[in-house]
């Protein structure tokens, strides 16, 4: 039973590192929407899983991998931004950009 905690737990950490490291180099790229967006979208493919029980596991990492990419970009959300270039000038892995 703690395993499973703890691969939600893990699951959400990859999709919080992914969005960092996104954040990084892929945040000067003009035609790429903030990965908010792409967060955003794996919280609802996850929410539908579990609504139309479906692969209950596969909603619950969808949902917490969602979560996990949206919070790392969660000021760009806050502020609106889709399309806007960030300002990376200090490379951080701890944050919410």
């Amino acid at each position: 039973m703690i395993w499973k905690y703890f691969s939600y737990f893990l699951v959400g950490f990859i999709g919080f590192a992914i969005g960092r490291v996104g954040h990084i180099l892929g945040g000067q790229v003009a035609w790429i929407p903030h990965h908010w967006i792409f967060g955003l979208i794996l919280l609802s493919a996850g929410l539908v899983c579990l609504l139309f029980k479906r692969g209950r596991n596969i909603g619950y990492y969808l949902i917490f991998f969602g979560a996990g990419v949206f919070i790392s970009d969660f000021r760009d959300f806050t502020l609106g931004r889709v399309w806007e270039l960030d300002d990376v000038t200090i490379l951080k892995f701890w944050g919410v950009d």
